[in-house]
């Protein structure tokens, strides 16, 4: 299905995330002259997409710039300089305009506060496998987001992955934790794993193949098969094998891997809580 929405559509940063967005929109069909970006300097393969497309492009995007006010203003700068950043933009929205933001630490609160009274907002977090199309993205709506504009946000996002939702803002900071930091979790996974090789008497370099095809590998397993996880690990486990001697370790009580994955992500939400307030 073509990508198609009722107006322009704002792009205001267009780094990696915003350039993954992009290039995953005019994939599906979206027309580049509905497209603006504003960033004073995006990444060369970034530039390179925007000038193959003949897309507007500029540091700055005034009024003059649009035809009329647009569908969808999509926040993709860092949060650090979105109060530079948002402000302006807001003047550009309309009675219409849908303000979808990709920035983490930010609430739905403080983009309301630039724009005018019941204007849409959606938050959302996406993660870094949004760079392959391969990312999951969570998004919660404010109260004046109709049908067809939360229709818009799962067309435009799930052209970088899976999108889903929830109904309390509170729950985009445990999304954070889990899945927004969740990929280094699994890069830090590879790295120990590698690194326990090296130190039982593997080459390095074998090790880091290793580990990395291992975790690659059981990820895409997992996807495919559409398994639970705890029963694709119930088939690798032969009794009294050298895999169970493994988990009884990863999974002893006080210590173990769940323990310490969920201290992580109490610790992960808590400081999402601190950065949006």
């Amino acid at each position: 299905m073509t990508l198609t929405l009722d107006g322009p559509l704002l792009l205001a940063g267009c780094g990696k995330m915003g350039g993954a967005m992009l290039a995953g929109w005019l994939k599906r069909g979206l027309a580049p002259a509905d497209v603006v970006v504003q960033d004073p300097g995006p990444p060369p393969e970034v530039a390179s997409l925007i000038a193959a497309h003949g897309i507007l492009s500029k540091p700055v995007i005034a009024a003059t710039d649009l035809a009329r006010p647009p569908a969808v203003i999509l926040v993709a700068v860092k949060p650090q300089v979105m109060d530079q950043v948002f402000p302006p933009l807001a003047r550009l929205a309309g009675p219409g305009s849908l303000t979808l933001s990709v920035a983490a630490g930010r609430t739905i609160r403080g983009f309301e506060a630039h724009l005018p009274a019941a204007s849409a907002v959606v938050r959302s977090i996406p993660n870094t496998p949004a760079a392959i199309g391969r990312g999951i993205t969570v998004c919660v709506a404010n109260a004046h987001v109709n049908a067809a504009q939360r229709d818009a946000v799962d067309a435009l996002l799930s052209a970088i992955g899976e999108v889903g939702w929830v109904d309390d803002e509170a729950l985009i900071d445990v999304a954070t934790a889990v899945s927004g930091s969740g990929p280094a979790y699994v890069f830090l996974l590879a790295e120990c794993l590698a690194e326990a090789g090296r130190r039982a008497g593997l080459d390095a370099a074998l090790a880091r193949r290793l580990a990395d095809a291992t975790v690659s590998g059981s990820g895409e397993l997992l996807r495919l098969s559409g398994e639970d996880p705890a029963r694709l690990r119930r088939n690798v486990t032969s009794p009294k094998g050298t895999t169970q001697a493994a988990l009884d370790v990863l999974m002893r009580e006080g210590g173990g891997m769940q323990d310490l994955m969920t201290e992580a992500v109490a610790a992960a939400t808590k400081r999402s809580l601190e950065l949006a307030n």
